[in-house]
């Protein structure tokens, strides 16, 4: 292990850190020697393990700002501190614009952009009060900046995600750092059901790097901007999309 990916002694929180991409985040920092807590509106069968040890798992909705700043003040009180807080929780199924209900919108916003402020707000305030500061980084998507059909409100609250990053980081800079993962389509368990029975192959095939992320590239995103390579790297957004997609026009003139 390299000194760039040493966390022994660190305190990290995942939210969504139970499966999938969040559960890839959170045994990336078990690996790298930090300890790590995990959170849920359910209890995973198992928690993610790694380098020898186990997350802790909370539950929380992290939708509600009491229920966040809860999980913050529990996590920070296991650990003893925290050092770096991941926003991975998020997600919303495809919906028509044209009738979807506004209930609907409200869930998708609440838990894509207010939930990871609702989070960060009460782990800044803990991280403003350690000699070291801290890190803080926001999962985003693709749909962010490139929406696609049915995902309407999805591409709005990961947009504003980005801003608000870059925001926070004006405002709380230099003794925490915030950064943004802008992630493309990842193949983890459920890759079939969203993307079609190939797993996600004729989308990879689409893609300049000519796959899907695995979660893994994700979470060596995140220990790069966890760590001391980038103590200088605040406000930022890194791109785990693979180069993106290449243009239909592209694809449709050469077939």
């Amino acid at each position: 292990m390299s000194a760039a990916a040493d966390f022994g002694g660190r305190a990290v929180l995942v939210t969504g850190g139970t499966r999938g991409i969040g559960a890839a985040i959170a045994r990336s920092f078990l690996d790298a020697g930090a300890e790590v807590v995990v959170c849920g509106r359910h209890d995973p069968a198992s928690p993610p393990e790694a380098g020898g040890r186990t997350a802790r798992f909370l539950a929380a909705d992290i939708r509600d700002p009491d229920a966040a700043a809860e999980l913050v003040e529990r996590a920070a009180g296991l650990m003893g501190r925290l050092d770096v807080l991941v926003n991975n929780a998020g997600g919303s199924p495809d919906a028509d614009a044209a009738t979807v209900s506004p209930r609907f919108v409200q869930g998708v916003v609440r838990l894509n952009l207010l939930a990871p402020f609702y989070v960060a707000q009460p782990a800044n305030k803990i991280m403003q009060g350690q000699p070291d500061g801290g890190v803080i980084i926001n999962i985003g998507s693709v749909s962010g900046e490139d929406p696609q059909p049915g995902t309407a409100f999805y591409s709005a609250a990961k947009a504003g995600l980005l801003a608000l990053t870059r925001a926070l980081a004006l405002e709380w800079s230099p003794k925490v750092r915030i950064n943004h993962v802008t992630v493309g389509p990842v193949r983890t368990e459920d890759a079939a059901a969203r993307y079609g029975e190939d797993g996600g192959q004729a989308i990879g095939d689409v893609i300049a790097m000519g796959r899907l992320a695995d979660p893994q590239d994700v979470a060596n995103a995140c220990l790069y901007l966890a760590g001391g390579l980038a103590s200088y790297v605040t406000g930022a957004d890194l791109a785990v999309h693979g180069g993106g997609e290449v243009p239909a026009r592209y694809v449709a003139t050469r077939n």
